[in-house]
């Protein structure tokens, strides 16, 4: 672990011309982020938060797994039980 609190995992340019860069925060956080050649860029961080912007003023946050995976499991157990409801139903 380096003075800033991560240590390179990898890193470099893929055969597409797009940087890219894999750290290790410890304690299984893990980050990596590539900017591509057409300006987009994208970040996965530590905390399980993304952030993609696509160069063109475009930008998309998505915040840590913990309040996604709230929504997303109450969307798709909705979802679930729609579709399991429907059936029952229908039958």
């Amino acid at each position: 672990m380096s003075d800033k609190g991560y240590s390179y995992k990898s890193h470099g340019t893929n055969s597409s011309g797009n940087h890219y860069c894999a750290r290790d925060y410890g304690n299984g956080s893990n980050a990596y982020h590539y900017s591509n050649t057409d300006g987009s860029y994208y970040y996965s961080n530590p905390d399980g938060s993304t952030y993609y912007n696509n160069g063109n003023g475009g930008a998309v946050y998505t915040p840590p797994s913990s309040s996604t995976d709230s929504s997303g499991s109450s969307s798709g157990s909705g979802s679930g039980a729609s579709g399991g409801s429907g059936s029952g139903d229908g039958k």
